[in-house]
Parts: structure tokens; C-alpha cells; sequence
């Protein structure tokens, strides 16, 4: 990890310095570090747009080409598909079986490209004949096929040649729906709430947060339109890619019933005050993506470099939305979408901002954003307007799970661990904990074990009904996120950051571990005795710093390993995992490398005097 991140956070929520022009006498070499980066910058630019170019199917002098195709992924390259035989026919439905189950349901096919990528194009006639054979393929298998785009590769000809790309979906056999989850981050007041509200409401806002009134769960959140706690909205696409909502007074459960792909939003707190629930909403429910929301209005305010800077420290890809744009000018949003683009570029970001102004931009920016991290995709549009929202949905349609279905079923193969994120007492119902299970599979009526408690103990217990976005489900699989009731299970043994585990695992139980960590920020020196809050999964909790190894004190920028320990009670850990810690402005980043377990912890005099 970059050291250079801490620019993002600074010293609260200004600018950092290093990003302004240096005075004095590093006035210099502060200049000569601007044109060095502005140079890496614009040759960086340069091979991104000649990336672009590739996947834009534009015409060229040369011959217009895409990546090699790769053995694995789900995306297939084909020349042509006119009258197969039925051996051949037999084969390409095996192989169209082949990618969907690499893309979790999901598989793009290039129609007119060869192989190794070469751009060749069909005539009208070849072209029908092809599609026609790739919709009797989908329907062998089951799957629904959506023309996504298609364009002429050379347009002079007297022939006409095209190329096409076909979206194949497919929900599995064993799975309800293909599911994404998208965090929600952004400064207060950017348009957070009211951009969900129009997505899943599929009804504009009337410019006072209308909108956003049906995701607020308390009544000081609609007081004050501001949110502070975590709450859920769901956006679902059918096998043809249109958008199934509440638009049509649907319940949650005919959102799913309907909806072969559900968005997922974890909508996150703006507000510094209740940047601990944002914290908790990255580092807990493991969201695949992150949409950072920009105002047009303000630009890059509050907290926006904050969220920015924690999603890029956690690993998770984000994309951009400018909201607002129907508050300003376009010179305003212009001036924004560049400001945003300075950030992106600095050194420890390295993005390739990627602004999408049409259906063909949407396409090959959710493409390019799976494929390659460095990608960012910029939004510009309005939730009152409707400008541009179309462009947006159609990115939530086409993008891709990251994880492929080898690390999910690597994940299966393992024992039951369930993350503890939130309990509820339900009436009739009893005891309810929603989460998400970090591997294995779990059940209806499987009996787990959960923990830890204060005294490092496990409690037996057994798993009721499961519900998934609220409706039921029977069984869960690892990387999903549901509710599992348990019954008359006493809700005051339960508490956020436990898990639920196989009777079968041994779970390490701890007090005290170690981590490789690196200090973002911190105004003065980090060093032992310092209390902090730290992050690691689900767990949140106070932690002492009781060693620094090699080092008396680190400062801002700084790497050490560090030896910590909970103030209040053990928690079950894994060696390799991620960790963020944060104490007013100060704030740090690192994973966890050694643990010792609880058999192998010596309490002190003080506990040993009040046992």
C-alpha cells in the first residue's frame, strides 16, 4: 500500500498540503514533482485512451483490434455463427455453459472478432444469421441474450462490415438471483439518499430529498435529511436487462422473484460525526464496489477525500457520480469533473478517470472498470432532472462480479463462518442477527456455534429461517449476505463483531495480536500507551498500542509492526486481515500478521487482582 494514500485523508478534511504549489524553498523542487507527476500523468492518459480506442469500436487507419481473448473469464470472442452442424451447434452451448459459469450467470459475447482480438466484421446477412444462432444457443441453455451494442467497423467500405456484443444471462441453478453490492459514499449533503430513492422509488425527486424518504429509519434522519445509520435498497434487472424496482408497488419479495441480478446498496453516512458507521459499512459487509457521490455545486467538500482515501485503502473499486448538475451551469460541472480528475491522477490514487457521456461509454466503462482496478468511471446527473440516469442503470446491468467461481467455491469447500454485522428482536419471530457469510454454506436448521464472549466462550445454537433482501431462502453460500432467525435464543448474549462458526472449528480467540501497519495521518507521533479504535472485519473495538517494534514513536507516512490489545474483550481474528485504525484525526491502515491466542494469554496483575 502507497504510503501516499495519507493525502487523501489529511489533516481532517482539507487539502493536503502536499497537493498545493510548495513556498519557499521547496517552492522548487515541489514544481519540479508537479511536472514529473504531470508527465507520468499524460503518458499514463495516453496508453489509457489508447485502451479506450481498442474497446470503442472505432474505425481506424489500422486494423481496429481488442485484447487477445483469454482462456478463462466470461467473455467470448467469434467470428461468425452461420449454420453450424449439430456437433458444432452441441459445442459452442458447452461452451457458452463454460462462460456463464466463470461470470456467475453473466457472459458477453463479441460477434465479427476474431481470437487475437482482430476486429473483422460480418455483412448484415452473416451478422442475423449469427445472432440468431447465439439465441438458439441461450435458449438450449436457458439463458436470455440483450444486443448491447453493435457498430460497423468500416464504415468507407462498399460492404458494410459490423461487429456485435451480446450480453447472455443466465441466473444458476442453485442461486436465486446474481447479486452485487455497491457501497454509497460521499459528503453530506451530496445526494446520497435521494439518488438511492430514485433509483429503487423509480420516481424523480421534486428537488426538497422527496425521494430519499423511504430510506431513512429514524425520525431525526427525516428532520434533519441527513442519514446516520446503515440502511439496504434493492435494484433489480430481469434476464433482458430492464429494471425492476418498487415502481410498480411491488414488494421486496416480487423484486426478487422477478429479477435475475439485484443491486444491493449499502447506504453509508455522510457526516464526519458518523464516520465510525461508514467505517463499519466498508469494513464489515464487504461491499464488491463503491460509488463515490460528488455534488456538482460544491465539488470535493467535507468528507469526499475521506471516503475516497478509505476505499482506496480498503480495496475496494470505486466509480463517481456528479449529482446535482441541474443546480449549475455546465461550466460548473465541467470545472468539477476536472477537479476530480487533478485528485484521481495525484500519486498515490494513479486512476484513469474515465467520464461517460453515452449508452457506448456505459458499456465499455463497465467493462473496463471490472477488468482493470485503475479504471474510475465518472457519472454526471441529476435525480430531479432524470438526466443521464438511464447511463447509469445501464452500468449497474452490464457490470460484472469480480470474484470468479473458483474463489467462491474454494470458499465453500471450507467450514461455516458466519460475521455477526446486526441483531434484531422480531415479534412472533424472536432473536434475528443479519450478516454475511464469510465461507462455507449454511442451512436451515444447522446448528452453529457463536462468540466470542466476554470470558472467550461459544454458545451453542440453532439456525431457524434465512432471508435474503427479505425474502426466503433456504440455503447460503459463501460472499452472501442474509438474516438468520434464532428463535429463543437470548438476544443480551449476542453483540456486533461475534461469529457464527462450525461446532467442528477451532477459532482463534484473542486478546492481543499483531499487524504490519502504516500511519495515514497523525499530527504529532503515534507511539506506545496510544488508544485507538480499530477495524478488522466486523470487529470494532478500543485497542492499546503495547509495542512498536524497531521504533520508539512512527510519524505520518511511517511503517511498523505494531503489537496491540482489546481493552474489553477478545475477538476471533485471522492472520492476513485487513485492518484500519482511527482516533479523532488520526488514522492508519495495515493487516493483521501474528495473533496469540487466548490459551496463550497471560492476564495482568490488575485483572488477576479483580477476578
Amino acid at each position: 500500500m502507497d504510503a501516499r494514500v495519507s493525502d487523501l485523508f489529511g489533516s481532517g478534511n482539507e487539502p493536503s498540503s502536499r497537493n498545493q504549489a510548495g513556498g519557499g524553498s521547496n517552492g522548487k523542487q515541489g514544481l519540479g514533482l508537479g511536472l514529473a507527476s504531470k508527465k507520468a500523468n499524460a503518458k499514463a492518459n495516453k496508453k489509457a485512451r489508447a485502451r479506450f480506442s481498442r474497446n470503442n469500436f472505432k474505425s481506424s487507419n489500422n486494423t481496429p483490434y481488442l485484447p487477445p481473448e483469454a482462456e478463462e473469464g466470461n467473455i467470448e470472442y467469434k467470428l461468425k455463427l452461420v449454420n453450424p452442424t449439430q456437433y458444432r451447434f452441441e459445442h459452442l452451448a458447452t461452451q457458452m455453459k463454460w462462460r456463464l459459469q466463470e461470470g456467475k450467470g453473466e457472459a458477453v459475447y463479441q460477434i465479427g472478432v476474431e481470437d487475437n482480438g482482430m476486429l473483422v466484421g460480418l455483412s448484415e446477412e452473416d451478422m442475423r444469421a449469427s445472432l440468431k444462432t447465439l439465441h438458439l444457443m441461450a435458449q438450449k441453455v436457458g439463458a436470455d441474450i440483450t444486443v448491447l451494442r453493435q457498430s460497423e467497423v468500416d464504415e468507407d467500405s462498399d460492404c458494410p462490415r459490423s461487429i456485435a456484443e451480446v450480453l447472455i444471462r443466465k441466473v444458476p441453478d442453485d442461486q436465486q438471483f446474481l447479486d452485487l453490492r455497491v457501497a454509497v459514499l460521499g459528503n453530506v449533503d451530496s445526494g446520497k439518499s435521494t439518488l438511492l430513492g430514485v433509483l429503487t422509488q423509480g420516481e424523480l425527486d421534486n428537488g426538497r430529498g422527496r425521494a430519499r424518504l423511504n430510506l431513512f429509519r429514524h425520525l431525526h434522519e427525516i428532520q434533519t435529511g441527513r442519514t446516520s445509520s446503515i440502511s439496504f435498497e434493492i435494484l433489480g434487472f430481469n434476464s433482458k436487462g430492464e429494471v425492476v424496482n418498487y415502481s410498480e408497488s411491488r414488494t421486496a419479495e416480487e423484486i426478487c422473484e422477478s429479477a435475475s441480478k439485484m443491486i444491493t446498496f449499502i447506504d453509508l453516512a455522510g457526516h464526519h460525526k458518523y464516520l465510525k458507521t461508514t467505517i463499519f459499512g466498508l469494513t464489515s459487509y464487504c461491499p464488491d464496489f463503491a460509488m463515490l457521490v460528488v455534488s456538482a455545486n460544491t465539488g470535493i467538500a467535507g468528507t469526499t477525500r475521506e471516503h475516497l482515501g478509505l476505499a482506496m485503502a480498503l480495496k475496494v473499486p470505486i466509480f463517481i457520480v456528479i449529482s446535482k448538475v441541474d443546480l449549475c451551469m455546465r461550466a460548473t460541472v465541467e470545472r468539477t469533473v476536472r477537479q476530480l480528475e487533478r485528485v484521481l491522477k495525484q500519486p498515490g490514487c494513479n486512476k484513469v478517470p474515465m467520464v461517460v457521456a453515452n449508452k457506448d461509454d456505459a458499456v465499455t466503462a463497465a467493462q473496463q472498470f471490472a477488468q482493470s482496478p485503475n479504471i474510475t468511471p465518472i457519472f454526471t446527473l441529476s435525480s430531479v432532472s432524470g438526466e443521464s440516469l438511464d447511463l447509469l442503470k445501464i452500468f449497474f446491468n452490464i457490470i460484472p462480479p469480480l470474484s470468479n467461481s473458483k474463489e467462491q467455491e474454494e470458499l465453500m469447500q471450507q467450514l461455516t463462518e458466519f460475521q455477526v454485522d446486526e441483531i434484531y428482536s422480531v415479534p412472533e419471530v424472536g432473536t434475528v442477527v443479519g450478516g454475511t457469510l464469510y465461507s462455507g454454506i449454511c442451512r436451515e436448521g444447522d446448528d452453529l456455534v457463536v462468540g466470542p464472549t466476554d470470558a472467550g466462550q461459544f454458545y451453542k445454537l440453532t439456525i431457524g429461517s434465512i432471508q435474503r433482501n427479505r425474502s426466503a431462502c433456504r440455503v447460503l453460500k459463501a460472499g452472501q449476505a442474509a438474516t438468520l432467525a434464532l428463535g429463543e435464543f437470548d438476544r443480551s448474549l449476542l453483540r456486533k463483531g461475534m461469529v457464527m462458526v462450525s461446532p467442528e472449528m477451532d477459532p482463534t480467540i484473542c486478546w492481543t495480536f499483531e499487524a504490519e501497519v502504516v500511519l495515514l495521518f497523525h499530527a504529532k507521533t503515534f507511539h506506545k500507551g496510544f488508544q485507538v479504535t480499530v477495524h478488522i472485519g466486523n470487529v470494532r473495538q478500543t485497542a492499546i498500542v503495547e509495542e512498536l517494534y524497531g521504533k520508539e514513536a512512527l510519524r505520518t507516512g511511517e511503517k511498523a509492526e505494531v503489537r496491540f490489545r482489546f481493552i474489553k474483550h477478545p475477538e476471533y481474528l485471522k492472520v492476513g486481515a485487513k485492518m484500519l485504525f482511527r482516533e479523532g484525526v488520526t488514522k492508519g491502515i495495515g493487516h493483521v500478521t501474528k495473533l496469540q491466542p487466548v490459551a496463550q494469554y497471560k492476564p495482568s496483575q490488575r485483572e488477576e487482582d479483580g477476578a
